[in-house]
């Protein structure tokens, strides 16, 4: 079934839009919520609660892109879940790893999530991503947006994990720069 067809099941109200949903996207779904969160319990609360999340959304929205929305709302619940558990400590996480990693070019006393949901940010975000060579910019979100790990980035591309970690760390001095000759969090 392709996505528009799921689409109309959801506005339709049809509950095979969620097992439709299931049968296409499991698997997606479930490798965000894992790079997130370290138990399984977790990761499968979150997929689930992704279900609920577009039949909920649906109507009034319609996704163009039914993948990238259902990975944003699984991201969105991973994300908020890993914070709960780990109030007041660290786990090492891929998320957390990431996590910090980012932190190091955008020093500022806020959380990264509250940072995303500036809109000038977003609007920089946008467009120094847009002015990177797909390489980069595929391994860049690959680490940053999807929590993926070092050595995963690295067998995706066929590439060593020193070229993979020297590439994350260039294109981090790079967004660092933009961002201070644009004047955020100076």
């Amino acid at each position: 079934m392709d996505d528009n067809q799921i689409i109309d099941l959801y506005w339709s109200r049809q509950e095979t839009a969620i097992s439709e949903t299931k049968k296409k996207y499991e698997k997606y779904l479930f490798s965000i919520a894992n790079h997130i969160l370290a138990l399984y319990e977790d990761v499968e609360e979150s997929v689930n609660d992704t279900y609920l999340g577009a039949w909920n959304a649906m109507p009034p929205h319609r996704p163009a892109v039914l993948s990238t929305f259902l990975g944003k709302i699984t991201r969105r619940l991973a994300l908020k879940k890993h914070r709960m558990n780990t109030a007041g400590k660290r786990r090492g996480t891929e998320a957390d790893l990431s996590l910090d990693e980012l932190a190091d070019c955008i020093p500022t006393n806020r959380t990264i999530d509250e940072q995303i949901d500036n809109r000038e940010l977003v609007s920089v975000l946008n467009d120094f991503l847009t002015g990177l060579p797909a390489p980069q910019r595929q391994v860049f979100v690959c680490r940053y947006w999807y929590c993926d790990s070092i050595v995963e980035i690295a067998q995706r591309f066929s590439w060593s994990e020193s070229k993979v970690k020297m590439t994350l760390l260039r294109t981090r001095e790079k967004l660092r720069l933009r961002l201070k000759k644009e004047g955020i969090f100076l």
